[in-house]
């Protein structure tokens, strides 16, 4: 009996096995989706493969660039400088302008200005009283608004000047549920008050020295400014970015309000090369990785350099003919430090305004 009831069990044991791999079966089956790759685009993927893995290494290592071996330093870093102190080093606002510059208007005091036309506009009197039914005649109407279905318009008043172009910046915040990595100067769908248009910004810290770092990346976290060509807006005005998708939908990026119109606003693009101690002798070192010729060491020797735990030095002499050199510093370098040298250049905006 005991014998018959090990069989029973066994058979039964083997029929719930041959119903579990039919039932796993049945559902790997079931949630395959034949239509899934019909629009798979594989260039796109890669792009945006690249793009994460560039967001994720700059997260990782902000604006480190490898020194690079086959172009040499002093021209690939040709349009750079460097900066005894960011916050304090002078920097001209009107020099090495683009020439997108000699389309856009500039107010000479924004906020002054502001505050007149606002005054103004409050004490002034109205034409029309409100609730005033009106005619308004309008010439030059395209055919696609009177033929489309849109029965209804509304009609927005202009300030002084709000016609005009300028360098628009906005501080905005990335909403707390967009997840996308967004690149400085991709196309975005801005609205900023009631006119919507498509722009290509640059991100920036938000502060209040007179350069402000580049953000290559949109910020996860924290309050950035955007930086577009746009007309001109008077603050404040609530601006709202968005992505637009190849489909023509739209995802929200970040929120905010517009800051200023201000083409003197000094954006700067930082970059940073790092060398590796070789040997150390007290306050000297012998730096490698940090160029990789002689004629660079000579061309960036007035610069002041520092390490990530807060020495900073002076390059001496180069050693040899590959890149080698040495550095005096104002401490004792432990083995483990980075040697890094940062260099910063002025950037602007893309032109490419579309109104919506």
């Amino acid at each position: 009996e005991d014998d018959e009831d090990d069989d029973a069990m066994s058979d039964g044991s083997e029929e719930s096995g041959e119903d579990f791999e039919e039932v796993e079966s049945d559902s790997v089956a079931g949630t395959t989706e034949p239509d899934y790759d019909l629009h798979f685009d594989e260039e796109t993927e890669l792009a945006e493969l690249k793009k994460f893995r560039e967001a994720n290494e700059h997260e990782a290592f902000p604006d480190e660039l490898d020194t690079p071996l086959d172009t040499p330093a002093r021209i690939r870093f040709q349009k750079y400088r460097g900066l005894k102190s960011f916050r304090t080093s002078p920097w001209d606002a009107k020099e090495n302008l683009p020439l997108d510059y000699a389309r856009i208007s500039q107010l000479e005091n924004f906020n002054n200005i502001r505050k007149f036309i606002v005054k103004s506009h409050v004490t002034k009197e109205k034409p029309v009283k409100k609730g005033a039914y009106i005619s308004l005649y309008i010439a030059d109407v395209p055919l696609s608004i009177i033929n489309s279905e849109c029965t209804a318009m509304t009609v927005f008043g202009l300030f002084p000047y709000e016609q005009k172009m300028s360098v628009q910046h906005s501080v905005v915040q990335r909403h707390s549920q967009c997840d996308l990595v967004v690149k400085g100067k991709e196309q975005i769908l801005a609205q900023v008050g009631f006119r919507r248009y498509l722009v290509r910004p640059i991100y920036s810290q938000h502060t209040k020295s007179n350069k402000h770092k580049l953000e290559r990346f949109m910020p996860k976290t924290g309050s950035f400014v955007a930086s577009y060509y746009a007309p001109i807006t008077l603050t404040p005005s609530p601006v709202i970015l968005f992505k637009v998708e190849e489909d023509g939908s739209v995802t929200l990026l970040s929120t905010g309000s517009t800051l200023s119109c201000d083409p003197d606003r000094v954006i700067c693009k930082r970059a940073v090369l790092s060398g590796h101690p070789l040997k150390i002798n007290k306050r000297t070192a012998t730096v490698r990785y940090l160029f990789h010729n002689r004629e660079d060491i000579a061309y960036f020797r007035p610069l002041e350099v520092r390490t990530k735990h807060g020495r900073r030095g002076h390059i001496k002499e180069a050693l040899g003919t590959h890149g080698h050199c040495k550095i005096g510093f104002d401490g004792p370098l432990h083995q483990n430090d980075t040697i890094i040298m940062c260099l910063y250049k002025r950037v602007f905006p893309k032109w490419d305004f579309q109104f919506q």
